[in-house]
């Protein structure tokens, strides 16, 4: 299989309603994006969710760290690349390239994914699904980012904390890997979104929570517009912890 097979693209367009006050693509439709194309590119390939399913099988998400130039304006069409870099028998690691209209690479992501057993919660050898086909996919296009780093959040008292409510949990019953990222970027005023822009953030998730559960989110100013967040439940319990960098 050649390289350029192994890649997938997709197209899309800046809606109106995707786009913040700026009129730039925000970074939690940028996510879902993101996740889509994961998607798209897994099911042309034979490991989609639906396969999947059925054999009591899902892909969770572990990291992701987006790295953006510019975001893409209102109105305006942009593409998402994938492919998959690396297969370890329990994780797997998938790249991203986010194109704009002219085919330009503003920016790019790198992901880290786990298979899980529905039923034991517990992670699949991926090298004994479909025979191991999964390793074919794997492609040496470039992405010129750093990996994901590891996050360490010092703070002990919450800056805010809510309830997960209906418009917070996924198709899977628990709280939306997505839905982690825009709680967090609402824990900056406005005024700095008005004059600053994010450049890098990373999420490492940890642990699921759940309707009803109480999210408490920890935040560390590193100085130089970088900021460590911990996202707990229920008091206690880390869910994930992200890295959050301004310019």
């Amino acid at each position: 299989m050649s390289e350029n097979n192994k890649i997938g693209t997709y197209n899309f367009v800046a809606e109106p309603f995707h786009v913040d006050f700026t009129g730039r693509l925000t970074l939690g439709v940028l996510g879902n994006h993101l996740l889509n194309c994961a998607g798209f590119h897994a099911t042309e390939r034979g490991f989609g969710m639906a396969e999947l399913n059925e054999e009591n099988y899902t892909w969770v998400l572990s990291r992701l760290a987006v790295d953006m130039d510019e975001m893409p304006l209102q109105y305006e069409p942009f593409s998402v690349q994938t492919w998959v870099e690396n297969v370890y028998r329990l994780f797997t690691d998938r790249n991203f390239a986010i194109l704009d209209k002219d085919g330009r690479k503003i920016g790019y992501a790198r992901s880290v994914w786990a298979m899980i057993s529905m039923q034991t919660r517990k992670p699949i050898d991926l090298l004994a699904i479909n025979g191991g086909d999964i390793v074919n996919y794997v492609c040496d296009e470039p992405c010129p980012i750093e990996k994901p780093s590891r996050i360490k959040v010092m703070a002990t008292e919450p800056v805010a904390s809510l309830t997960a409510k209906y418009s917070d949990i996924d198709i899977n019953g628990h709280v939306n890997s997505i839905r982690y990222i825009e709680h967090i970027l609402d824990l900056f005023p406005l005024e700095k979104y008005r004059t600053q822009r994010i450049r890098r953030f990373e999420m490492a998730y940890v642990a699921e929570s759940y309707y009803g559960d109480t999210l408490s989110f920890f935040l560390d100013d590193d100085g130089n517009d970088v900021y460590g967040v911990e996202v707990k439940k229920n008091g206690d319990e880390t869910v994930c912890r992200a890295k959050v960098i301004f310019e």
